[in-house]
């Protein structure tokens, strides 16, 4: 089993004992602590809101399930796309006015595989430096719950990919989709 804990996310292999591989109390332990490292940086008055999505791996709804249940309890709306590719998240999360954003993906990773990603409010990949501190907080335990008259909700929003792409279709300028279709391109999908 494996575990990978970087600036960059949270990845490894499902299974083992917590701290070996991605299991249930990591998964539980590092939302926790972006959440927290999320609520800490927002400015008072801002909604709680993280924007979720996920790949097609097998153990992704399992993931899914215990990032929502873990920042419902932190006291979030979870926004889920469920299946949407990163960068529909990433523009989700403006287009959501969130303070953050998770992608459950392993990318070129084997299928045992999945991973945290972690979005800041502007839906780019955090830096390092809140990287480091998100780290830390998961060190140290250091994480904040919600009260239950404050717990949080889910709220599945299926309609970003179509978004996503009519905001493409919208930069004319960038995408001439006359000249494409007249290419009349075949693409092939693995």
């Amino acid at each position: 089993m494996t575990l990978i804990r970087s600036i960059s996310g949270i990845r490894g292999t499902l299974g083992g004992a917590p701290g070996q591989g991605l299991t249930p109390p990591d998964v539980v332990l590092y939302t926790a602590a972006f959440g927290t490292f999320l609520l800490r940086q927002a400015d008072p008055g801002a909604a709680r809101r993280v924007v979720l999505g996920r790949d097609a791996r097998p153990s992704g709804p399992l993931v899914r399930d215990l990032v929502r249940g873990t920042l419902v309890g932190m006291g979030f709306e979870v926004v889920d796309l469920d299946l949407a590719t990163t960068p529909t998240v990433e523009l989700a999360v403006t287009g959501e006015k969130a303070l953050g954003g998770i992608i459950l993906t392993a990318s070129h990773n084997p299928v045992n595989w999945n991973a945290l990603k972690l979005l800041n409010g502007r839906g780019e990949f955090i830096s390092a430096r809140d990287g480091a501190e998100v780290l830390r907080i998961a060190e140290e335990g250091d994480l904040d719950f919600a009260p239950v008259e404050a717990l949080g909700h889910v709220r599945e929003q299926g309609g970003w990919t179509r978004r996503h792409i009519d905001a493409i279709l919208g930069l004319p300028d960038l995408v001439d989709v006359p000249a494409i279709q007249e290419r009349r391109l075949r693409v092939v999908v693995d």
